[in-house]
């Protein structure tokens, strides 16, 4: 598969002598859900920017779709879409100029600028707002209006960046099923940088946690949380357990949270979910649901940050 994004041996040092990216090396492929994770500080910002062209590179290579930022830096840039953290459009424009002046300054025909406006203003739910200055808009409303924006020229890449920061649940969803539609249908790349450690679980599909300049961990999702050496997990039980029951279970490991709810932490090479669950059938105890005690990519996140 072809690669969407590829950085090499990337450096940043600012002339404060503070430096940002550290010899980062990435590949993101084409149509990939692509988590970039790291505590605040680590460089995530810096690599965004760089390769958007608001920041120049220290030294490296990137190439954003085939064009290399260095020798093509005007077709690198119609390639990548940014949705940034902080709002930074004009508050007393229309949300629909907002978004048709975005498409000119890629240079999109008007024609065609005015049909990608109303279609994305439109799929975003901003449509019956169009006439309104920005500064109307709600918080959800602002972050759905950056997204048209950024995606109004049509680009390879959207990158997110703490895009659902300060967002309810509900626009928080709306806005994923909407990402998560265009990744599919449209075969878009996302890059998303995110606090909220559940999004990045449930939406990407791979990972890179950066910390102090540097990638310490990549793959999917899958491989890095098969580093965990430990489960915690909650069993629900289809029926309350006596004291006696209650008493031998503690004596193995678990702890009865109520006469429905059981706890039990354990190491992944000593024993399993299923293993767990055929323990408590010996015991005639049935279980009704398993969940996480916490979430496992938020535990993987803070041992790999605390051990590099």
């Amino acid at each position: 598969m072809s690669l969407a994004l590829q950085i090499t041996d990337l450096s940043k040092t600012y002339d404060t002598n503070t430096v940002a990216l550290r010899g980062v090396s990435l590949e993101v492929e084409q149509g990939a859900f692509f988590g970039l994770l790291g505590p605040n500080g680590a460089g995530k910002s810096t690599l965004i920017q760089i390769v958007t062209g608001l920041v120049n590179k220290s030294s490296g290579q990137v190439v954003v779709n085939g064009d290399d930022i260095d020798t093509n830096p005007s077709k690198a840039k119609t390639h990548v879409g940014v949705v940034p953290q902080e709002f930074n459009f004009p508050i007393f424009d229309r949300v629909y100029d907002i978004v048709l002046h975005q498409a000119g300054y890629y240079g999109i025909p008007l024609g065609k600028a005015r049909e990608n406006a109303e279609t994305y203003i439109k799929e975003l739910g901003l449509w019956d707002k169009r006439d309104e200055q920005a500064r109307m808009l709600s918080g959800g409303m602002k972050r759905r209006l950056m997204i048209a924006r950024a995606l109004v020229h049509e680009p390879d890449i959207l990158f997110l960046d703490e895009p659902t920061a300060g967002v309810d649940i509900e626009i928080r969803r709306s806005m994923w099923q909407f990402v998560r539609k265009i990744n599919e249908e449209k075969n878009k790349t996302i890059i998303l940088t995110t606090h909220y450690l559940e999004e990045a679980e449930a939406l990407c599909r791979e990972l890179a946690i950066i910390k102090d300049g540097r990638i310490i961990r990549q793959g999917t999702v899958k491989e890095l949380l098969s580093r965990l050496e430990r489960d915690s997990i909650i069993l629900d039980l289809a029926t309350e357990l006596s004291s006696d029951v209650q008493n031998r279970l503690q004596a193995q490991g678990f702890e009865v949270r109520d006469g429905t709810t059981l706890y039990i932490s354990f190491a992944r090479e000593e024993s399993s979910i299923t293993a767990i669950i055929e323990t408590l059938k010996e015991e005639g105890v049935t279980v009704s649901g398993v969940r996480n005690e916490t979430n496992k990519l938020e535990e993987l996140f803070v041992s790999l940050i605390n051990e590099n």
